[in-house]
């Protein structure tokens, strides 16, 4: 327990010290990503703790950023709310909408239950664009934030330490709804809710208390992704911010508290830094997605803490050169997957078939080098190190794992 509180103290105070060593751009960056990772865990608080699979929960992030617009805009730009207390808007009418979907969506379990979720966030994207008193329409609506309590918020660190606050406080919050005698019955309706009813508790009624708490917590997330870039446009209903937040919650693992919040902030990150480097990158997200819950279904905190809980981290030299072989050939299997999926995008591409449209077939420049599209070594390149790297991987697994060794 000491341990889990050093660790949690050593982390707030790198995210504290960040702004000192990371650029303006990185300090965006790390404020997308603390947004991410609130909203991950208020997702979490739904699918991981209470066992509801949501894909409309964008919807109440957005209506929270709407919110929140809203709220900097009132009184003539004067603000309905000091700007640190503006998420106060986001969650409010995140739990009201919260309420209002939940009883609705709560009538029914399972995969009725995830489609009503979609249904609804579905609807309210579709209507956004034509009731631009409230959505401004394709355009937007857009505010300032105001000077309160002595900071401008003019710069991006005044603005992630108001972020930082916020997250630390509802992640805080979030841990000791988990806690409480309700969020110990969530646990029940996600194990055996016909067993919760049997005892004479009212399932409904604890169904739409979750989900208005986690809407509540998702409100919080878009109101600080509202004072982020001081404008809110219905794309944050749109369907992709929902489907984003599965991926990330379930990558970093939904039975861990914290797996969510590293898997969101992580691919963020991830989001951040390959989105400028390749158009790909959203296949490898996909990929990675795919990968992690073939092998570790349990998320990457998630199997993490339970190789942990059984010991089986063991740092014997054999242990040790067997880990070692396996990030290289990890390292060579990527490599060929990337130098192959970069191959192809530029080749498939549009500019490049409109070159080759004139007859010829220019080589494809990639890595500081030409390749030739027709050529066997070109192909032979990435394919040839994506099956070494597999070969080793598998000899590696072995090693690291002889009770799986089928996994790798």
């Amino acid at each position: 327990m000491r341990s889990k509180a050093v660790f949690l103290l050593l982390a707030v105070a790198a995210l504290a010290a960040a702004p000192a060593v990371l650029s303006p751009g990185l300090v965006n960056a790390a404020i997308q990503m603390l947004i991410a990772a609130l909203f991950a865990s208020a997702f979490s608080l739904l699918c991981g703790q209470a066992g509801m699979l949501s894909f409309g929960h964008s919807a109440y992030f957005g209506l929270g950023a709407f919110a929140t617009i809203h709220a900097m805009n009132a009184f003539s730009g004067a603000g309905l709310l000091p700007t640190p207390l503006m998420p106060l808007a986001g969650a409010f009418i995140g739990l009201v909408s919260g309420m209002a979907a939940g009883w609705f969506a709560t009538k029914r379990t399972g995969v009725y239950f995830s489609m009503i979720t979609l249904a609804l966030a579905e609807l309210l994207h579709a209507l956004a664009p034509h009731l631009k008193e409230v959505f401004g329409g394709e355009a937007g609506i857009s505010a300032m934030r105001m000077p309160a309590w002595g900071f401008t918020f003019g710069s991006n660190v005044e603005v992630y330490y108001l972020t930082l606050a916020w997250v630390l406080l509802s992640l805080g919050l979030l841990y000791l709804f988990t806690l409480t005698p309700v969020g110990r019955l969530a646990l029940g309706l996600r194990e055996n809710a016909h067993r919760l009813r049997f005892l004479g508790y009212d399932i409904h009624l604890l169904s739409v208390l979750v989900f208005s708490v986690s809407a509540m917590f998702s409100g919080v997330a878009g109101a600080l992704q509202a004072l982020n870039i001081e404008a809110a446009n219905y794309v944050v209903l749109d369907m992709h911010l929902s489907a984003s937040v599965v991926l990330n919650s379930f990558i970093g693992g939904v039975k861990v508290f914290l797996g969510p919040a590293i898997g969101a902030a992580l691919m963020s990150f991830f989001g951040y830094a390959a989105s400028d480097l390749t158009r790909s990158w959203l296949l490898y997200q996909g990929v990675l997605f795919v990968l992690v819950m073939m092998f570790l279904p349990d998320g990457l905190v998630g199997e993490l803490m339970r190789r942990l809980r059984q010991g089986n981290l063991s740092f014997s030299p054999a242990r040790l050169a067997a880990g070692l072989v396996f990030m290289v050939a990890l390292g060579v299997c990527v490599a060929g997957f990337v130098c192959a999926v970069e191959l192809a995008q530029r080749f498939f591409s549009a500019d490049y078939r409109s070159m080759a449209g004139t007859g010829a077939w220019p080589p494809v420049p990639l890595f500081g080098r030409e390749w030739l599209p027709f050529s066997l070594f070109t192909w032979a390149v990435p394919l040839g190190a994506m099956a070494a790297g597999l070969g080793l991987l598998t000899l590696a697994a072995r090693r690291l794992d002889p009770d799986k060794a089928g996994v790798a």
